[in-house]
């Protein structure tokens, strides 16, 4: 069963929900990934998610300016007006090894894009000007259809769907908690991502 389309509602009314970046790696620390990423952890400082939203606020699109916790067995990224989520020339290689999960939005634009990559191979995604994936993988038929009959045909990926995707792929239902009482290793990367 997935999760009901009011428990995600919470997100809707959020700061971060007009601009944002979502990544999920599995079996990696915020370290690794920081060095996946491009980046160099000894460069990087811990903040809490207020002081990583405001300082990646100054920053404009030309600086990837990332948070990374850990989630369980995810290093997750979030970051305030970003587009890394939906650039698979990023995420692909992003995902060598392991699994990889994104969700993107633009509000201004009305940009939303959701990608996941198993080991550099996009097995699914939801493209700002495409839609969906023509074929939905079998590990997603039925949450698909759930979404379908609890958001409607035309949805906001960032209403719940996008959300209810993620834990789906990941075992993470993400809360403000989550987002809220962790902590980030944060600073600048890099691109593009390497594997080593």
């Amino acid at each position: 069963m997935i999760t009901p389309p009011d428990d995600y509602a919470w997100f809707t009314d959020s700061g971060l929900a007009e601009a944002y970046s979502f990544i999920f790696v599995r079996g990696l620390t915020p370290e690794q990934l920081v060095a996946r990423m491009g980046g160099r952890a000894e460069d990087f400082s811990w903040t809490t998610f207020g002081e990583s939203i405001g300082a990646g606020a100054h920053y404009d699109y030309r600086t990837e300016f990332v948070a990374v916790t850990a989630v369980g067995d995810w290093a997750f990224v979030v970051q305030y007006n970003s587009w890394l989520g939906a650039d698979d020339k990023f995420t692909v290689p992003l995902s060598a090894g392991t699994r990889l999960v994104s969700l993107y939005r633009l509000d201004i634009k009305g940009l939303e894009d959701f990608r996941w990559v198993e080991d550099e191979e996009i097995r699914f995604g939801f493209w700002a000007q495409d839609g969906y994936s023509e074929e939905v993988p079998d590990e997603l038929v039925e949450t698909m259809k759930q979404i379908d009959h609890d958001y409607g045909d035309d949805h906001d990926l960032y209403r719940g769907p996008g959300l209810v995707l993620i834990e789906r792929l990941t075992g993470i239902k993400l809360t403000p908690q989550i987002l809220e009482k962790s902590t980030y290793l944060s600073g600048v990367i890099s691109k593009p991502p390497t594997t080593t």
